[in-house]
């Protein structure tokens, strides 16, 4: 697996303990990737697991990440589309971006907030959208 930048510690302490792959690469322009394997979709999708990605921005961890990028793209089984969805090129493939957000009730909180609780939130958002 590649480690091409360092998390902090306590990402990677977390990031060990879920048993699935993850590594760290670094794009053009120096976009900093997280990649994780074998993500668990809930039950609802085109897709059992996925890789997602999630892009550390300059000054993680008091600056917060955004979003989540899938491959494979993930598709409702019944049908309904989901919205605020676009492609991005990552590490050869294509990617599906959910463009979903923090919201005023629910900020970032630098020194409680990490890679553990983002993923918590996209979990969230894959359990929310099935709702919909």
């Amino acid at each position: 697996m590649r480690r091409q930048f360092a998390l902090p510690e306590f990402d990677v302490k977390y990031l060990d303990t879920t048993g699935i792959d993850w590594e760290t690469i670094v794009e053009p322009r120096d976009s900093r990737w997280l990649l994780l394997s074998s993500w668990p979709v809930p039950a609802g999708y085109t897709a059992e697991r996925v890789t997602v990605a999630l892009l550390i921005p300059a000054g993680y961890p008091d600056s917060q990440i955004d979003m989540a990028y899938f491959d494979p793209h993930l598709a409702r089984q019944d049908g309904k589309a989901i919205g605020a969805l676009a492609t991005h090129n990552l590490d050869g493939r294509t990617f599906q971006r959910w463009s979903r957000h923090r919201t005023k009730q629910a900020p970032w909180r630098p020194g409680e907030d990490d890679v553990s609780s983002h993923l918590a939130l996209v979990d969230d958002w894959l359990e929310r959208e099935l709702l919909k």
